[in-house]
C-alpha cells in the first residue's frame, strides 16, 4: 500500500510528495526545494522512515517545481522522469529562478521520458503516467487505480484547474486533458495536487467548475 507525505516548499508553497510503500523504497515527486531548511526536512523524513529513494519523478518541468531536483538527484544517485516537452523547461529552471532572487544548481538534464501509458514501479507498487497537457506541453498525473490515489500536479487543485496563459500553456489542451482523461478517474480517488489542499474526485466532479460538467454524466447528485 502506497504511502503519501506531502511537503510544502517554496515560496509559492509547491507540493512535493514522497511515496513509499512496505518495501521501503520510495519515489520523490516535484522536490520544489528552495532552501537549506527545506533540503533538511526532506533527508530527516527519509532518513527516520529508513526509507531508499529510487527514482525522481516530475508532473512538469516549471521552476517551482524542480528547484530542488539537482540536491535529489547528487543526494540519492537516483534518475529523473519527465515528459520530453517539458526537458527544456529544466534547461531555463536556473536562470528562471534568479528572477525570484533564488539560486540553485541546474537540474540534470540526462533523464529519462515519460509518456501516457507508461507505469512507473517502485518497491510494490506502480504507477500509470497519463499525459495531460495544457498548463504545460508535457504535464503528467501519476495514477495508481489500486490504491485510489492521484497526483495531479499543476493540471487540477482543489476546486480549480492549472494556468494555461505562460508561454508553454495551452487552454484548449487543457479542457481535452480535464474532460477526457481527469474527469474519468474513478470517483473514490484521493486527489493530490501541486499546490493547496488534497481532494477526491468526487468533491471535484461536484463542484469543481472545470469537472463538474462531467457529473451528470457519470453520478446520481446525491452521491
Amino acid at each position: 500500500m502506497i504511502k503519501v507525505k506531502q511537503f510544502y516548499l517554496n515560496e509559492l508553497r509547491e507540493c512535493c510528495y514522497i511515496l513509499s510503500d512496505e518495501s521501503g523504497e520510495c519515489v520523490i515527486v516535484d522536490p520544489g526545494i528552495s532552501t537549506l531548511s527545506e533540503q533538511n526536512r526532506i533527508t530527516k523524513y527519509i532518513a527516520e522512515e529508513k526509507l531508499t529513494p529510487v527514482k525522481l519523478l516530475c508532473t512538469h518541468g516549471h521552476f517551482d517545481h524542480v528547484m530542488g531536483n539537482r540536491f535529489i538527484t547528487d543526494t540519492y544517485n537516483i534518475p529523473t522522469y519527465i515528459h520530453p516537452e517539458d526537458r527544456p523547461l529544466l534547461k531555463v529552471a536556473k536562470n528562471t529562478c534568479r528572477l525570484f532572487q533564488i539560486d540553485i544548481e541546474e537540474p540534470l538534464g540526462n533523464t529519462i521520458d515519460l509518456k501516457d501509458g507508461d507505469k512507473v514501479c517502485f518497491g510494490k507498487s506502480s504507477l500509470n503516467v497519463i499525459h495531460t497537457p495544457g498548463h504545460t506541453w508535457g504535464c503528467v498525473i501519476f495514477y495508481s487505480p489500486e490504491d485510489k490515489i492521484c497526483l495531479t500536479g499543476d493540471t487540477v487543485f482543489a476546486g480549480n484547474c492549472g494556468r494555461t496563459d505562460l508561454p508553454e500553456g495551452d487552454n484548449r489542451a487543457m479542457m481535452e486533458s480535464l474532460t477526457e482523461k481527469v474527469a474519468k478517474l474513478p470517483a473514490d480517488t484521493d486527489i493530490f495536487p501541486g499546490h493547496g489542499p488534497s481532494s477526491s474526485m468526487k468533491e471535484e466532479l461536484l463542484h469543481n467548475p472545470y469537472l463538474k460538467r462531467e457529473t451528470w454524466m457519470r453520478f446520481n447528485i446525491g452521491l
